[in-house]
């Protein structure tokens, strides 16, 4: 489970929006991000950390999208959860093949 956000969606996402337009003018490029964080009331680095995944999910910056992170956590937890089952299922077939190997005594 996730932990809860600080800052709700509508406001991560009007942020990350102001400092995006701020940024493609060249006159207010220069601090945006810092501007809008404060007048806002969060911590710059968290504001320059969304707009930076903005840019990468709208293909400007490489790097990993949110749909991807999301399905490589979904891979990711599915893969754990076979592992689980084959370790299961390898650790009940070798207590049962015991079984049968034991002599039985009638």
């Amino acid at each position: 489970m996730a932990a809860p956000r600080k800052y709700p969606d509508e406001l991560r996402e009007r942020a990350t929006r102001m400092a995006v337009e701020l940024r493609a003018d060249p006159a207010t490029k220069q601090g945006a991000i810092a501007r809008v964080a404060e007048q806002l009331g969060m911590h710059p680095e968290t504001l320059r950390n969304w707009v930076r995944q903005a840019e990468v999910d709208g293909g400007v910056r490489p790097g990993t999208t949110t749909a991807e992170a999301e399905r490589i956590a979904k891979l990711e937890q599915e893969n754990r959860e076979l592992r689980r089952a084959n370790h299961i299922l390898r650790t009940s077939a070798a207590f049962f093949a015991a079984e049968l190997d034991r002599p039985t005594s009638r």
